[in-house]
């Protein structure tokens, strides 16, 4: 009954849901051309892992700071988790910041950036499977089904490139990437059973923290740093903290109170953000504007749709 309860005040119309998750798709979605021009404010080259990795960390560690800082304004008080909880903000730690980044950024350096962006645009289907056969949150249907199939197509036809689709792949570079995906898709589910413990915000807040502290000593000991400090430099790496901050506290919140599928199901618009903000933001209004484009938007706007019907109608296991 108590749980019920909490869920009726959650955040569950499909309009709130949708409105709520595409805010969050459009932070993430700048955070693609945002990174890019913080790298060239550092100095960063795009294949020096180690220093990518400290930037990523630095965000990461501010991200946890600002949302521990919002979610005590909130509350009124100082907030950390509880004593039993800190295992939950480790796990999430793991999988959501430190696994996932640092598999990313080791395996970009071996692989394409068009297979790249299409494997780690799967971690919305893995993250539905995991739901449904693994921790069983949610049943599967035809409809969600079809629905990943649909914003799936999208991702891939948002970053389809014949020429780079021919090169060998390989176990340290695409094979990493793929690990990213699964361990960004254990944390969505994750979240979705840790939440109903635990504060989301405060989970979150405190596994950003962690973890970008863990990927700062990691950048550094692999020899990262960062050049060019300014005033400029300083602010996009703030903005960045904020994005995370922000879109990743509003997801788990979403996460709480709804299916995973009906929540990560939008997942798919973040490529398709990337490259219309890249439009804006870098000049690449040629890629944005095409009809591949809008064919990927009028998949992954159909594979949400169906979706978001199933998740709606089938519910959520207790």
């Amino acid at each position: 009954m108590e749980k019920n309860t909490e869920k009726k005040r959650g955040i569950t119309g499909t309009a709130q849901v949708a409105f709520l998750a595409m805010i969050c798709c459009v932070l993430w979605g700048s955070a693609f051309p945002c990174v890019k021009i913080g790298y060239e404010l550092f100095a960063v080259a795009g294949d020096d892992s180690a220093s990518q990795i400290l930037f990523a960390g630095l965000r990461f560690t501010l991200a946890g700071l600002l949302t521990i800082a919002i979610a005590s304004l909130l509350k009124g008080k100082p907030v950390a988790p509880a004593r039993t909880s800190w295992g939950m903000v480790f796990t999430l730690c793991a999988f959501q910041t430190v696994i996932q980044y640092l598999f990313f950024y080791m395996g970009l350096a071996h692989a394409s950036g068009v297979r790249s962006s299409i494997i780690t645009g799967s971690n919305v289907f893995i993250a539905i499977l995991l739901a449904c056969f693994i921790f069983r949150q949610e049943k599967m249907t035809r409809a969600k089904l079809i629905g990943c199939i649909l914003g799936f197509a999208g991702v891939v036809l948002v970053n389809w490139d014949p020429g780079s689709m021919g090169e060998s792949m390989r176990w340290d570079g695409e094979g990493f990437i793929f690990l990213a995906a699964v361990s960004y898709a254990m944390s969505s589910v994750l979240i979705k059973k840790y939440s109903l413990r635990e504060d989301p915000m405060v989970l979150s807040g405190y596994q950003f923290f962690a973890g970008g502290i863990i990927m700062d000593i990691c950048g550094l000991l692999m020899g990262g740093h960062l050049q060019a400090v300014s005033p400029y430099s300083l602010a996009m790496l703030l903005y960045l903290g904020f994005v995370s901050a922000a879109a990743y506290s509003l997801w788990a919140v979403l996460l709480k109170y709804n299916p995973v599928s009906k929540v990560t199901i939008f997942g798919f618009m973040n490529p398709v953000c990337g490259v219309l903000l890249s439009a804006l933001l870098l000049g690449e209004q040629e890629q944005a504007f095409g009809i591949r484009t809008l064919c990927a938007l009028a998949f992954v706007s159909a594979g949400i749709y169906i979706t978001n019907s199933a998740a709606s109608s089938s519910g959520v296991r207790s």
